[in-house]
């Protein structure tokens, strides 16, 4: 266990609130001191890298470990990095200041990941370039059937149709910056190779079997083989969730231990489950997140440290908002009971219980919240997420049982449990829909609410507080939630402050 205090720099992947601020709400203990920039970018807008560098250089000079986005150091953040118009010959620079920082604290120990470029498969510029727009769904069609066509699995004919439908100017600019950003992969397992970078993580945003970003992870993983740097360096889908899983990864190196995680799932099926918005199947992400954390996975719930509940679905993921499933993958061969039953016997033996709830993608399960609120056990287990994609989920509950594990379920743990309910159930699983279908009427849209603090997300702390009595009852006179705010003033995310008291708390009548 950890005998002494540590301080720890994290940069993160942007400044969403998932990157910043769930590190620093779960990890907020007298036993750690975590420092995280505030001067990060705005979305489309790069952070600025002089003030990055400064941040590093100064934050790093006495600290026990570095947690680092390489995406933020490179390009300013996730988004930037889809959209950035430098050549490998800018960029390559500025991994100098990763030796730098080794040689200034050779006993710095520094992890760090880097995003493999996603290719959505839907045409948005939200997020992309402006021309993704128009041509997005054509881009990623194009890759898939491209990367099939080498594979053998399909004929020219189709990638020459499809190719004639794109502007070659604009499919020039996508390729380009995804070969430029490939190569700075490359160059990042290099860093590992010259040991510096202790470990590195190649997380697979928004991937699928086949495309672009599958043939870049291909490329990667084949390099990787190369240099023999598969102890050193993992890949595996996710991305938002990479800062909590290092960052428990790193709790667990310096306490010198490797917690046993036992997983349960409601569905035995769901192991071979490929989610969406994933390209390969829901066990061996499991492992490979477990892995990444500083895990091992033990086949006996008898002997683990953290019981890791599960609640895929046996067949095919479908969105938050199409639920309740009547599909047999859910309502057949699986039992979220038998589920549930399993994790009121674990609590009640004192073991750390965190749930993955990525039975549905972009939101949590309303009826295992509504289970978990009749047993009593919303604020029993050591866990629980059920955000954006699968692997978030995953890495979230993961890192929230790591933090039981070395800490206890504190003050601070208890609130970002809180939180959880409140945004990943809340939120995506419910208000999200039902505050867009008001949007119209003040002349926004889910990509556009205007601000961040204004009349929508009033709306949203309204519809939360109004679930939370209904859905969340066995802890919400405990809980409270202190402030909703819309960070890229669109729907899909929302940022919340919330507490969870001990006792409850007195309200105004």
């Amino acid at each position: 266990m950890l005998n002494r205090k540590l301080k720890l720099v994290l940069l993160p992947l942007d400044e969403r609130p998932c990157n910043r601020l769930f590190p620093q709400h779960l990890f907020r203990h007298n036993g750690i001191e975590l420092v995280v920039p505030e001067a990060l970018g705005n979305k489309k807008q790069p952070a600025d890298l002089e003030k990055v560098d400064r941040f590093l250089l100064e934050a790093c000079r006495d600290a026990d470990g570095l947690v680092l986005s390489l995406d933020t150091l490179l390009y300013g953040g996730l988004v930037p990095s889809r959209i950035h118009h430098a050549s490998p010959e800018d960029l390559e620079p500025r991994l100098d200041i990763i030796r730098k920082l080794k040689q200034e604290n050779p006993n710095l120990l520094i992890y760090g990941f880097q995003v493999i470029m996603r290719c959505p498969d839907y045409s948005s510029d939200d997020e992309e370039p402006d021309y993704y727009e128009q041509y997005g769904e054509q881009i990623h069609r194009a890759g898939e059937i491209l990367h099939r066509s080498r594979l053998g699995l399909c004929g020219d004919q189709e990638l020459k149709v499809m190719l004639e439908e794109i502007d070659q100017d604009k499919l020039k600019d996508y390729v380009d910056r995804r070969s430029c950003n490939l190569q700075l992969n490359h160059r990042a397992l290099e860093l590992v190779e010259q040991g510096i970078l202790d470990a590195l993580v190649i997380p697979q945003d928004d991937s699928a079997p086949y495309g672009y970003a599958a043939m870049d992870q291909q490329a990667v993983r084949d390099e990787i083989a190369r240099k023999g740097l598969m102890r050193d360096v993992l890949m595996y889908p996710g991305a938002d969730e990479v800062g909590l899983t290092l960052l428990a990864r790193m709790l667990n190196h310096m306490a010198g231990c490797k917690p046993k995680v036992y997983v349960k799932y409601a569905a035995e099926g769901a192991k071979s489950v490929i989610p969406i918005y994933e390209g390969c199947s829901l066990d061996t992400t499991i492992r490979n997140q477990l892995l990444s954390a500083g895990c091992q996975v033990t086949d006996s719930y008898e002997n683990a440290d953290i019981i890791l509940a599960v609640t895929a679905p046996a067949e095919r993921i479908e969105e938050a908002v199409q639920q309740p499933s009547r599909a047999r993958g859910y309502c057949v061969e699986r039992s979220l009971p038998e589920l549930v039953d399993f994790v009121e016997e674990r609590v009640r033996e004192g073991r750390i219980v965190t749930i993955a709830d990525n039975a549905y993608g972009n939101g949590g399960e309303l009826l295992l919240i509504r289970m978990l609120n009749h047993s009593g056990l919303l604020d029993k287990v050591a866990g629980y997420a059920g955000w954006n994609t699968s692997a978030n989920t995953l890495g979230t509950a993961i890192a929230e049982g790591v933090d039981a594990y070395h800490f206890g379920i504190t003050q601070s743990h208890q609130n970002f449990l809180a939180e959880r309910y409140l945004e990943d159930a809340g939120y995506c699983g419910l208000v999200r829909a039902r505050v867009t279908r008001t949007l119209s009427q003040y002349g926004m849209n889910y990509f556009d609410v205007h601000e961040q603090n204004g009349i929508i997300s009033e709306k949203v702390r309204e519809e939360l507080e109004q679930f939370a009595r209904k859905e969340l009852s066995s802890i919400a006179p405990r809980v409270n939630l202190q402030h909703v705010w819309m960070p890229w003033r669109r729907m899909f995310e929302v940022g919340l402050d919330a507490t969870m008291c001990p006792e409850p708390i007195a309200r105004e009548a």
